[in-house]
């Protein structure tokens, strides 16, 4: 799922000097084609359509996620509207994707845990739109978030952001608790890199973000491993 949505997006990203619109637009055919038929010479997307038609992940969520990839065609001001739907298509959908995977056909499972999946996703999102917000304003001339100047990004507008990361946080752990051992080792291991990351850019000034990348060091990335395992095996969550 995750090399899907990664090469979706290096789509609109990153293929500059080619027609975006023909290449998504022919990825797109090639994945429904590749579900459809149970093959595909393009490993990321035979790996893909092997899962979808494993775990019967529902189409809508795949063309609800293209469709996010698609906004990222062309210049858009979000409004709240237009946020809602690019944060479901570009990460909620994706966190029900993998949620289809994780409850292994239960479906009862599936939907007590989705909306603390879709606010994962969201979470993750929102802390990837923060991190990337001058490379998004300067190099994609995107803006994400509703109703705030990147120019004059101040305290508060940073305030108001990480507060709503913040509450999607804390909704989404309830649901990590739930899940199965099987799937929830990995998924609290994301989730408390997201935070770790989430904490570094919040003791960042707002001028700063727009200046360098927050990241977390490979070295720290072992050590929040090996305790981010610890808490998950003694259920200190």
């Amino acid at each position: 799922i995750y090399g899907f949505v990664r090469l979706a997006d290096e789509i609109v990203d990153s293929f500059h000097g080619y027609n975006k619109a023909v290449l998504l637009d022919n990825f797109k055919k090639d994945c429904f084609e590749a579900i459809n038929s149970g093959i595909s010479l393009n490993p990321v997307l035979n790996a893909f359509q092997k899962t979808v038609n494993q775990f019967n992940i529902d189409h809508e969520l795949i063309n609800t996620f293209l469709y996010s990839m698609e906004m990222d065609l062309d210049e858009q001001l979000y409004d709240e509207k237009k946020y809602s739907q690019y944060i479901l298509g570009s990460a909620q959908v994706v966190g029900l994707m993998c949620l289809q995977v994780f409850t292994i056909g239960n479906r009862e499972k599936y939907l007590e845990l989705k909306d603390a999946a879709m606010k994962l996703g969201s979470a993750f999102q929102k802390v990837n739109f923060l991190r990337d917000i001058s490379a998004d304003y300067h190099v994609l001339k995107r803006t994400y978030f509703p109703g705030v100047d990147v120019r004059f990004f101040s305290p508060a507008d940073k305030k108001n952001i990480e507060e709503d990361i913040d509450r999607e946080f804390t909704e989404a752990l309830h649901g990590i608790r739930q899940l199965p051992s099987s799937s929830g080792r990995g998924v609290y291991l994301a989730y408390a890199y997201y935070k770790m990351l989430f904490r570094k850019i919040r003791q960042v000034a707002p001028e700063k973000v727009l200046l360098k990348r927050v990241r977390i060091s490979n070295g720290y990335k072992l050590v929040l491993m090996i305790k981010s395992l610890l808490r998950y095996n003694i259920r200190a969550l």
